[in-house]
Parts: C-alpha cells; structure tokens; sequence
C-alpha cells in the first residue's frame, strides 16, 4: 500500500473530479458512523436543533482548542439546502480553507472536539450536533446555524474593537477630538459588523 500526502492548496486546485474523490475516500476512512446515506441521520440518531444556550455552552467547552472555535463558527455561515429546508450543507473542503486547516482530517478532528462538547452540554441523549454524507457534506439544522451566527454577533458585539490606531506615548486618550472635530468614543468602531476572520 502506497500513501500520498498532499497539500489544501493542491487538493484545492485538482479538478473538481479528483476534488470529489479525496473527498468520498476521506468520508470512508472515517467509519460509516461519520457517513449516513441520506447525510442527515445516522444508526437512528438525528440531528440537534441546539439552542442559543447550547451554542454558547458548546463554545465554553472548546474555547481553549482554537482550531475547533474556527470550525464551529463556520457554521454559522449560510450552507446549502439538500433536499431537507430545515438542515443546512457545508463542504468539508470549503470549512478547512475557511479555518486554515491543512486538510480534512483536521476539520473532522475538530468536528469531533465539538461533538463531545455537545454530548456533555446537550439535552437529547439520542441527538448528534452534526451529520455526514459519503460526497464530503457535513450537516446541521437550521436552527443550530442561526443560533452559532447569533452567537458569534454577540462575540463581535462584545469586543472593543476601533478603526483608530492607539494614542502615541504624551498623548491624551480621553474624550480626543476626532480628524472632524468630534468627541471619539470609546465604543466607536466596528461593534455588530458581520464575520469576518471566522465566518
């Protein structure tokens, strides 16, 4: 047996067909368990419709593995619909790019850190935070999507963060009169914008 490592970037500039087939070898490898055929059940579990409370729960779980913040907050992205109007689509590939992972195997590794925050965290012994399919899918409700997009609204919100660059050393840093004349504010800045390094 012969094993061929390659790169995100490589795999990202194969043609699709080469794309599609490391995607459905790497599904395979994983188990079946991580690849039920119709991409939202596996083995009679059924996939979680997580709560605002359980969002956030999952994240205090997983604050500390940086790559596994990456992945769950992707998912507070728009996915595609599959057939199913309650349950939303991610390409494996696309997650690992958007994270600045190498491969798919690190976005699995990571799926796997939040799926064991979740059993911890969650309600319903018999659901699953996510789903797969053998085309390199993975799965979630609707409603678990737009709680991880409030969730990280409410994370940005929650920053400090100003366009304004940091008072040189002599220099007053209250009340400072903006380029226009105005008082700045401390709270002036981006707050409540869109994702934008996660998402």
């Amino acid at each position: 047996m012969i094993g061929i490592t390659l790169s995100s970037e490589q795999i990202r500039n194969a043609p699709a067909d080469v794309r599609r087939w490391i995607e459905r070898e790497v599904m395979m490898s994983v188990g079946p368990q991580a690849a039920p055929e119709n991409g939202s059940k596996s083995h009679g579990e059924h996939l979680a419709a997580c709560s605002e409370q359980d969002v956030a729960a999952i994240l205090s779980q997983i604050q500390g593995v940086l790559p596994a913040v990456n992945v769950f907050f992707e998912f507070g992205r728009q996915g595609a619909v599959f057939g199913q109007p309650d349950v939303e689509a991610f390409r494996l590939l696309d997650i690992a790019h958007h994270a600045r992972l190498q491969n798919v195997g690190q976005v699995i590794a990571c799926l796997d850190v939040i799926s064991q925050a979740f059993s911890r965290v969650g309600d319903d012994a018999e659901a699953t935070f996510c789903g797969f399919d053998r085309e390199g899918h993975c799965f979630i409700t609707r409603i678990t999507q737009q709680n991880i997009l409030k969730l990280w609204r409410k994370v940005i919100a929650g920053q400090q963060l100003t366009a304004e660059p940091a008072p040189l050393l002599g220099e007053e840093t209250s009340g400072a009169p903006s380029p226009t004349g105005e008082a700045s504010s401390p709270n002036q800045g981006m707050n409540g914008t869109e994702p934008v390094a996660g998402l």
